[in-house]
This record gives C-alpha cells, sequence and structure tokens, in this order.
C-alpha cells in the first residue's frame, strides 16, 4: 500500500486505534494530519509519526463542532495541500445501562461524538476531495454496526447509523472518484474495550476482556494494528473496486454469533 505523495487525514488519532492507523499511512509513505481532543496525547503521537519518517501536522478539535471540523480540515489542507485518505474514526463508547435507565445526557453525548462527528467529518472532508476528483474515506463502525448488544444503546444506535451514512455517501460520490467504507472492527484491545470490561465485569478488566474475546473463533481479542491494515487498505489503490462496504476486523464474530450470544456480556458481569 504505496500512500508516498498522498495525505491522510485521522480522527480520535490519540487513540489506540487512531494511533495505530496514523504510524500505517506513515509506513506506507504519507503525510499524516492527525486530530483529537487530547492534546497532551496528540503531541505524543505526531513525535512517532514524525519519527516515522513522514510528514505530520495535528491540531485540537472537537469533532462534535462544526468550526472546529472545518477548521481541522483547513488545516490539512493548507499543510499538505490535498486530502486523499480519510480515517473519520473518533468515537468513545457512553455509559454502560439498559435503555430503561439510560441517561439522557449520556445518550446525547454518544451520539454527538460518534454520530454528528462522523457526519461532520464527511461534510467537510467530501467537498475537498470532489473538488480533487479522487479521495477515499474509512469511517470507524463497530460490531455493534450489525448486531444489538444490551447495555450500550447509544453505542449501538450512533454504529448502526455510521453504516448508513456510509452507504449514503458512497451512492452519492462512487461515480466522482471518491470512495467510502466502514471498518468494524471487534473486540479490540484498546482503552475503550478494557473500560467496558471494567464495567460489566466487576472491575475485572482482563477476566472481562478474555469473556467478550470469546464471542470470537479466533478466540482472543484484536490488535489496534491489525484494524490499522485493514483501514489502510480501504483507503489504497488496492481497494479500488471496494466501494460503500461495512469491513469486519472481529475474528469472526460477525459471522458465527447470534443476537442471543451478546458481544458485551461476560460470565460474571451484572445488569447495572
Amino acid at each position: 500500500m504505496d500512500f508516498r505523495g498522498r495525505t491522510a487525514l485521522v480522527t480520535g488519532a490519540g487513540g489506540g486505534i487512531g494511533s495505530a492507523a496514523a504510524l500505517r499511512f506513515a509506513a506506507g509513505g504519507a503525510n499524516v494530519y492527525l486530530v483529537d481532543v487530547d492534546g497532551a496525547r496528540l503531541e505524543q503521537v505526531a513525535d512517532a509519526v514524525s519519527r516515522a519518517g513522514a510528514g505530520v501536522g495535528f491540531r485540537v478539535a472537537d469533532v462534535t463542532l462544526a468550526k472546529e471540523v472545518e477548521d481541522y480540515v483547513a488545516g490539512a489542507v493548507e499543510t499538505f495541500g490535498s486530502i486523499d485518505a480519510f480515517f473519520n474514526n473518533a468515537g468513545i463508547e457512553g455509559p454502560v445501562a439498559p435503555l430503561a435507565e439510560y441517561p439522557e445526557d449520556g445518550f446525547d453525548r454518544v451520539i454527538a461524538v460518534n454520530l454528528k462527528g462522523v457526519f461532520l467529518g464527511l461534510r467537510h472532508v467530501l467537498p475537498v476531495m470532489l473538488d480533487q476528483g479522487r479521495g477515499a474515506i474509512v469511517n470507524t463502525g463497530s460490531l455493534a454496526s450489525a448486531r444489538g448488544l444490551p447495555l450500550t444503546g447509544a453505542y449501538n444506535a450512533a454504529k448502526h447509523a455510521v453504516l448508513g451514512l456510509t452507504r449514503t455517501a458512497a451512492a452519492e460520490v462512487g461515480s466522482r472518484g471518491v470512495r467510502v467504507n466502514a471498518v468494524l472492527p471487534g473486540m479490540i484491545d484498546t482503552r475503550m474495550l478494557r473500560s467496558l470490561a471494567h464495567s460489566l465485569n466487576d472491575g475485572d478488566v482482563d477476566g472481562g476482556v478474555a469473556a467478550m474475546a470469546g464471542s470470537a473463533p479466533a478466540g482472543r481479542p484484536g490488535t489496534p494494528e491489525e484494524v490499522a491494515a485493514v483501514v489502510c487498505f480501504l483507503a489504497s489503490d488496492a481497494a479500488s473496486y471496494v466501494n460503500g462496504v461495512g469491513w469486519p476486523v472481529d475474528g469472526g464474530a460477525l459471522g458465527t454469533m447470534g443476537n442471543s450470544h451478546s458481544a458485551t456480556s461476560t460470565q460474571g458481569a451484572r445488569t447495572p
């Protein structure tokens, strides 16, 4: 996957999957523009990308605010002249609770970051790519884009909607040189998964991660690097005829599990 002479824009770049993707783009020769709400973490990732030999720029931004999204898109174009690949990745897990008890403010926050943030990214990056006549976007969905998972109603709803936005965008711009796909991570060993494991398994993080990973035939959690490899494939010319899909990176979970076997259930978990 050769990204030499191209620019990759990554939101949520301070997180496990975002930072892994940024480094993977850098390894392919891309200039990388990084966006995250956590400035300290963003600087660490920018330093790692720079040490990998790539051109790097970054901006602290809240993806729920249209002006800040507009500014990070403009920053990427001003710094490197184009946006050839966009990993629209920023997201949060939100509260763990049954719908009958789900806090309204928590619901609003998850929808704002995980859905509105993706929409705003598309809204402001697509015009740049359409003007260029080329580009590839990868949105971050989830195993929760394709299954009803208990106790994560806002997250589940947002990730279903991300897949809908992906398909809509692909249908609208596919004939104009721009592709839009989604990656659907399963149980990936990140801060987010460990936070969920802590909530669902009485504080036993390792036991919770192992139990959730058991929903996949692979029998283990995935790594951010394994997701990053698929992200970069979808953003590359190697995937030139792939458009409008949600690509699972889940160790086989979606292909083998049903709604009766929850990927968020753990053996010792209590319902909040």
